[in-house]
């Protein structure tokens, strides 16, 4: 299935409600279930990840599916690890070539029994749950931000606390801080100094929740607004002041046109007449907006270096790769300078035909390329309910505000 978008006949305005976010949603579920709390979580993220997550908390079987839900598998492992049972945890194709090895690495060196079904380093997983004991483990920083939030969760749980050691460049450092966080608004102390985060044995306090909006969610409008001739959007549901390292795409968005209003009501976006000459970027602290922001640069002919992408090799695709592919469709040459870079020069070629974006079972791809729309007509976007993983009326709210689409 393919959804054709065709941009709307007046300028765009309107009120978008931003889906709660998938991150703290499924951060907070871990802690609900560790906590063992019937206390309600409110404004709940009602994604696939986060409803998956949902699922398997609340299961009566000890066979999970969690399909594409990457957050769900590596937060599942860690917590699964310490719940007296046996577990089967799998998931999708793309899930099974998705590595998980340093994360049950980790953990068995902790006392963990975790061993692989199929593909050593991959899902799916046999879990048998048990008493973790260890209190200190090592990881390389550069790995997953996803495979250390997952111990830092159970951590507290843990009969001798946990210190993570950390060798190296660390990335996505926003989203541990994140995790740090948000575990602080459930009583949780913790210490992260320099490479080493310790957490001692604690207990999760009960209480109810909360979850804000999502910005990597934003992100979307803002890069329809970067595109747009002309409009003005008022975004619910965002904080100012946000846990969310992806909050940090309003100064750079102001780089490409598009500046941002805050007031007692909430946030306006709308244009400015000031973009960059280029666009330098480390995604070190927000790697899931590389999409958006590549597809933003080129279509406004901004030539753009973004660093710190190395995860994103291992996400629901390869994204650099799709980026690479999809963009040239388009007829913008983008190439890779090292390991975890992306980059556009200006280079263009002949656009193809007829162009259908694929999406490679990621709801980002879908979101990202969704607003060429403004500038080319009737763009295609191949699998569109992809989005279901992150924001599953991401379409029916761009109707709301004008956008045609139609089914092929």
């Amino acid at each position: 299935m393919h959804y054709t978008i065709s941009k709307p006949e007046k300028n765009i305005d309107g009120k978008i409600i931003i889906p709660p976010s998938k991150s703290i949603s499924n951060r907070v579920q871990i802690i609900n279930a560790l906590s063992y709390s019937f206390e309600p979580i409110k404004n709940l993220s009602t994604c696939d990840d986060s409803r998956v997550m949902q699922e398997v908390l609340f299961s009566n079987t000890n066979v999970f599916d969690i399909g594409h839900a990457g957050t769900s598998m590596r937060f599942l492992t860690a917590y699964l690890a310490k719940i007296l049972g046996e577990w089967t945890l799998t998931g999708s194709d793309r899930m099974k070539e998705r590595p998980i090895s340093v994360l049950v690495d980790a953990l068995n060196a902790l006392g963990a029994q975790i061993t692989y079904l199929e593909k050593e380093g991959y899902p799916p997983l046999k879990i048998m749950g048990s008493n973790i004991t260890g209190k200190e483990v090592e990881l390389a920083g550069d790995t997953s931000s996803q495979y250390i939030s997952a111990l830092l969760l159970i951590a507290p749980t843990l009969e001798n606390g946990l210190r993570i050691k950390l060798q190296g460049k660390i990335v996505s450092r926003s989203y541990i801080q994140m995790t740090l966080n948000i575990m602080a608004e459930f009583g949780i102390q913790s210490q992260f100094k320099g490479n080493e985060i310790y957490v001692a044995n604690q207990t999760y306090k009960v209480m109810p929740y909360t979850v804000e909006g999502d910005w990597s969610s934003a992100s979307y409008w803002y890069a329809f607004m970067a595109l747009a001739p002309k409009g003005k959007l008022f975004l619910d549901g965002l904080k100012k002041n946000s846990f969310q390292g992806d909050s940090g795409l309003v100064d750079v968005f102001s780089k490409l046109g598009v500046k941002t209003n805050f007031s007692n009501k909430g946030m306006y976006i709308e244009q400015s007449n000031e973009v960059c000459n280029k666009l330098v970027f480390d995604f070190n602290e927000m790697p899931d907006l590389a999409q958006t922001f590549a597809v933003v640069a080129a279509l406004k002919n901004i030539p753009f270096h973004f660093k710190g992408l190395e995860t994103l090799k291992i996400k629901e695709t390869d994204r650099i790769y799709a980026l690479i592919k999809e963009l040239a469709k388009l007829g913008y040459i983008l190439y890779e300078p090292k390991k975890g870079e992306l980059a556009w020069d200006g280079d263009m070629e002949d656009e193809s035909d007829h162009i259908i974006i694929e999406t490679y079972h990621d709801h980002r791809m879908a979101m990202a390329f969704a607003p060429i729309a403004m500038l080319r007509p009737e763009i295609q976007i191949a699998d569109p309910m992809v989005v279901n993983k992150s924001y599953p009326n991401f379409w029916e709210q761009l109707k709301e505000v004008g956008f045609k689409i139609e089914e092929n």
